[in-house]
């Protein structure tokens, strides 16, 4: 990808707002809000009082906010979570109106000093006279951008943000699909191994499962980054391992991007932390759809 281009995603955002949005967001999040300033984003997830993920979401601050921004499910079904006690607390909780825009090329240089983003030494966010920029990687920056902005002549648009959820998968960056939601603790989509959840923060809903995954090594699931080539979307998302000579459940995609121009499919799914990673998978209802298990691109080896 020798250009850069402008991806409009189909990600939401939550805002939230008022005196205590530090001290009520800081009991529902798996992340350290203290943790948080103008110039990092965070990883975080939202879970139940089982310790089940609700949403995994990039944090950040604006202005006088914080905002939470992931798939159009998990906002959903967290924002709905989120609103249930907010009635105790002098917090706003509400979906942004902002609009989120991925760029995404090898070199991001001239259009970041064109749209005047300077990420000052190590710092992974950058505000705006616009919005806010988040720096997710070398190629990948994620604009929130007011009703004002309006991309560049130089910058090409895309009319999907299929390359953005790609990068963003063989990044190994969890996101969940309304199937997945309510169904994983957080390490089973890897969420500390990107620094997402912090064990030393004190009580959050959910903490006690999230804990004892941890300290009693009770977790025998991870997330892996699946890849071959297909026909489009799977529209089921069981996948199948081989033993012997018959098949067996695997796991269920959790999320998946397909691009056009090479019929590859990416996906990420849940599968036993043990699972041999040469192993060939295959989609249950589509078997001619086989998929390779890639490298992750971090460690999930305990600190």
């Amino acid at each position: 990808m020798s250009s850069v281009y402008a991806c409009p995603l189909s990600h939401q955002l939550i805002s939230l707002s008022g005196a205590d949005k530090l001290s009520y967001l800081h009991g529902q999040i798996t992340q350290d809000l203290n943790k948080l300033t103008s110039s990092n984003y965070l990883w975080t997830g939202h879970c139940s009082a089982k310790g089940k993920l609700w949403g995994v979401f990039k944090l950040f601050s604006h202005q006088d906010n914080y905002y939470l921004t992931g798939s159009a499910a998990e906002v959903e079904k967290s924002l709905v979570e989120l609103k249930k006690y907010a009635v105790f607390a002098k917090v706003d909780i509400n979906v942004s109106s902002e609009r989120l825009i991925g760029l995404i090329g090898d070199d991001l240089t001239d259009v970041l000093a064109q749209l005047s983003i300077t990420f000052e030494d190590d710092a992974t966010a950058c505000d705006l006279s616009y919005g806010k920029a988040l720096k997710l990687a070398d190629n990948r920056v994620l604009l929130m951008v007011d009703s004002q902005f309006s991309i560049p002549d130089n910058i090409s648009t895309l009319d999907n943000d299929a390359p953005w959820k790609q990068a963003a998968i063989l990044a190994g960056e969890p996101q969940l699909s309304s199937e997945a939601i309510g169904e994983y603790v957080p390490q089973m989509v890897n969420l500390q191994a990107i620094g997402g959840i912090s064990f030393k923060k004190g009580c959050y809903t959910g903490q006690e499962t999230v804990a004892r995954m941890k300290y009693l090594g009770k977790n025998k699931r991870a997330m892996y980054i699946v890849s071959g080539q297909s026909e489009g979307l799977l529209s089921e998302l069981d996948l199948e391992t081989q033993l012997g000579e018959n098949w067996r459940r695997a796991g269920k995609l959790i999320t998946q991007s397909f691009d056009e121009q090479t019929s590859k499919l990416t996906g990420l799914v849940v599968l036993p932390n043990d699972t041999d990673v040469t192993q060939v998978l295959r989609a249950k209802h589509t078997p001619q759809v086989e998929l390779s298990i890639l490298p992750l691109p971090y460690s999930l080896e305990d600190e």
